[in-house]
């Protein structure tokens, strides 16, 4: 893993440098410029040449050398643009990571123990255990239903993307809500490209419904993490974010339960 993080980073290095200028701050470039760079580096291109990319998007930092060309409070981040087209741009940093101090809620578990016995990666098992527990019905306070997972579409101003799980909901009202959903495992990193992804996605592909996007992150010391987002002004703000933790039920208490009646 840390040798092709190595090789991921000198190709993603070697395209930014090539058109990189104090002041500027966008970088457009195509994917098959990842070929010639990587002939030109002597490296043994990837068989997966798109993991480069979604690896910088989704699951690592940037190579620390680009990382430091960022005046303060900024951030590079990797935009698709469209069809094996992306851009480096600079943004308003924003770091999307659980409270330390942000009170916990019990939810008893309902997972099926053959589905958290033979699940396949930390994705998926968040994923299972947010939908047998229903957590983005808690969360929400609407009544919601996964409509598909790891949803794959195009989007007219983006290119490809691919959302974790797609739920719709419903409110005591009747109003219907879309409510994309990122997970991450609890080394990975949640993303402010990918919610600015599921707003774009929602407002193409389900443009009647309210848009909701959620991510979920697991913890370290095993809870669960919710976010909630909204955009303010052209950027990602976080509207509400809780922390649930799946017990036997036994591990909750009739006074636990008592201080939830005393909540907002």
């Amino acid at each position: 893993m840390k040798k092709t993080a190595n090789t991921y980073s000198q190709l993603i290095e070697a395209i930014f440098f090539d058109y990189y200028k104090k002041g500027i701050t966008e970088i457009p470039f195509e994917r098959e410029e990842l070929v010639a760079k990587a002939n030109h580096l002597e490296i043994k291109l990837p068989k997966n040449l798109g993991d480069v990319l979604y690896s910088f998007r989704y699951r690592y930092a940037l190579p620390k050398k680009i990382v430091d060309t960022a005046p303060a409070s900024k951030e590079w981040v990797i935009k698709n643009t469209g069809r094996s087209q992306y851009k480096f741009v600079l943004i308003k940093e924003i770091a999307i990571v659980p409270s330390s101090i942000l009170s916990e809620t019990k939810v008893l578990n309902a997972t099926p123990g053959i589905i958290a016995r033979y699940a396949m990666s930390d994705e998926q098992a968040l994923l299972a255990k947010i939908r047998y527990n229903r957590l983005v019905d808690i969360f929400t306070g609407y009544t919601c239903y996964s409509l598909q997972n790891h949803f794959r579409t195009t989007v007219s101003s983006i290119g490809q993307i691919e959302t974790d799980e797609v739920y719709v909901g419903i409110d005591k009202r009747g109003v219907h809500y879309v409510i994309p959903v990122q997970a991450k495992g609890g080394n990975d990193k949640l993303g402010v490209v990918q919610i600015e992804q599921d707003f774009e996605m929602a407002k193409e592909k389900f443009a009647t419904l309210i848009c909701k996007p959620i991510a979920a992150q697991f913890m370290k010391d095993g809870k669960i993490a919710l976010f909630e987002f909204e955009m303010q002004g052209g950027e990602i703000t976080v509207a509400s974010e809780k922390h649930y933790r799946l017990v036997e039920p036994h591990e909750l208490s009739d006074d636990e339960l008592d201080q939830y009646k005393t909540r907002l």
